[in-house]
């Protein structure tokens, strides 16, 4: 090829597009989402950011870290076109919840991870993109009338509509198969809805997702709790195959001295009175929340940011994180942790709760907290904090949330005999998200313990192919030895 025909080298634009978002000082006053979404235009140049590179040997793409495998060069191809439509078509072979996920995915260590754009520049923006065209399918109303094949002629129940159980739901009910979800609470979407706070997704979305769900043919009934109305055998008389995915809704607590006292709450309990019973539009809704002048929020997680970010809504004076390792160690998403800086919550790192303090009428009044340094890494890779003696401090609080993390929902391993768990409480499943209990499969948080949306989703959709195959290829189960196996691995 001559010289001058070569194809220069596409210019690449360094960074992403800007998000438009609420000014800090606007939103610690309201619950209104913080990012408002780019418009199309952005959407396109964004897109024209990609590369669109191949596969090889050696190279990995940014589709080789999304567990929902969406093939993420084909969508941003017909975004660069500005064909939407199609776009948002790709997503949804692959994707339940894409207005979801395109707000709440840790995208630097997936997809956009792997973005070969990033080894230089920043990557390309694959969360905004989701994002954008899921908006714009909404806004166009562009979801249309979802075409469904023949009845199969198979039943299944899915126990716990939150991700995973939304995504089973999904995908089997696309192919054919009749799917019921059973939901203990009035609403589908589990942390969805009563964990990630309305600034960071709104309510009106997982609705506008659940209802995708919905009309492609699946049955949900809410405020039906399996394990008490009916249990996982009485499930299996009426159904081919049950799906178990109800998360983990348990808190874990410090079991520190005084964490019995008044205004020391799990953060399971705060975001739920939140978001879910509508504390903070209170007294328009019967959920009174206080929250006093400073609120101390303990972990250095999303679910900790969550907490902080609300509590300067609610009306604290100070919020504050305190978190046992250092800024680089601070397990949340780096833009939870940049949104709460912004707005003004107040780190406390390398410090860690000793007791909790009341007064006379057994409400808390302080935490006592001690400074650490950091040693070798731990199992987690990252560095084992180590108490520095006499550095023992006081902070003052009239509200203390425990945010250091969520265990298996325990109700339906519990009436579920046979159904062997770990020694963490999660139920034991293969790779293909299988049971000790023929018929039946789990996935999601109770099965991997508390993980991230997009993992539940993954889960979800592994679940479903093995469901589907399961009922119309290979009926074979694994023996009992395996379980008892994977019980004490893991």
């Amino acid at each position: 090829m001559a010289e001058e025909e070569k194809k220069a080298p596409k210019k690449i634009v360094p960074k992403k597009y800007p998000m438009p978002e609420q000014k800090p000082e606007e939103r610690v006053h309201n619950f209104n989402e913080v990012p408002v979404g780019q418009d199309a235009q952005t959407a396109i140049l964004e897109a024209q950011r990609c590369l669109q590179c191949k596969r090889g040997p050696n190279r990995k793409l940014c589709m080789d870290g999304c567990p929902v495998e969406i093939d993420i060069p084909a969508f941003i191809k017909k975004t660069q076109e500005g064909n939407f439509e199609e776009a948002i078509k790709i997503i949804r072979e692959k994707q339940n919840l894409p207005a979801v996920c395109g707000r709440v995915c840790p995208y630097e260590n997936q997809c956009e991870g792997l973005c070969i754009v990033g080894k230089k520049n920043e990557p390309v923006g694959i969360g905004r993109l989701e994002r954008f065209l899921a908006d714009w399918e909404r806004n166009e109303q562009k979801h249309g009338k979802i075409e469904l094949p023949a009845p199969t002629g198979k039943k299944i129940a899915v126990v716990g509509g939150g991700p995973a159980g939304l995504t089973v739901a999904g995908d089997l009910a696309r192919i054919g198969h009749k799917v019921t979800i059973f939901e203990a609470l009035q609403y589908c979407g589990g942390v969805l809805i009563y964990g990630i706070p309305e600034f960071r997704l709104p309510k009106e979305i997982v609705r506008s997702e659940v209802d995708y769900i919905r009309r492609s043919g699946v049955e949900i009934h809410n405020d039906y709790v399996i394990g008490k109305l009916d249990t996982v055998d009485d499930l299996l008389k009426e159904y081919d195959v049950v799906f178990v995915g109800t998360g983990a809704g348990l808190p874990d607590w410090t079991n520190l001295p005084g964490e019995n006292l008044n205004g020391i709450l799990s953060a399971n309990e705060y975001l739920t009175r939140v978001n879910l019973m509508k504390g903070y539009r209170f007294p328009e809704y019967d959920t009174p929340i206080r929250v006093g002048e400073r609120v101390v929020t303990i972990g250095g997680g999303n679910v900790a940011m969550d907490c902080a970010r609300t509590s300067l809504r609610l009306g604290c004076k100070e919020s504050v994180i305190l978190y046992r390792r250092s800024d680089a160690e601070l397990p949340a998403r780096r833009e939870e942790v940049h949104h709460a800086k912004d707005e003004g919550v107040r780190f406390e790192l390398l410090a860690a709760p000793l007791e909790f303090i009341g007064d006379d009428c057994g409400n808390v009044r302080q935490v006592k907290a001690i400074r650490m340094q950091l040693g070798e890494p731990d199992a987690s890779g990252r560095r084992r904090p180590i108490k520095i003696p006499g550095s023992e401090f006081l902070i003052d609080a009239q509200t203390v949330l425990i945010a250091i993390g969520q265990s298996p929902n325990p109700l339906v391993p519990m009436t579920t005999p046979d159904l062997k768990t770990t020694k963490e409480g999660t139920i034991a499943v293969d790779s293909e998200g299988r049971t000790s209990k023929k018929g039946v499969f789990a996935g999601g948080d109770i099965a991997s313990g508390a993980a991230t949306v997009i993992l539940a989703m993954g889960d979800g959709k592994r679940a479903a192919k093995a469901m589907h195959k399961y009922l119309t290829e290979d009926p074979s189960w694994p023996s009992p030895e395996v379980f008892e196996k994977l019980s004490c691995e893991m």
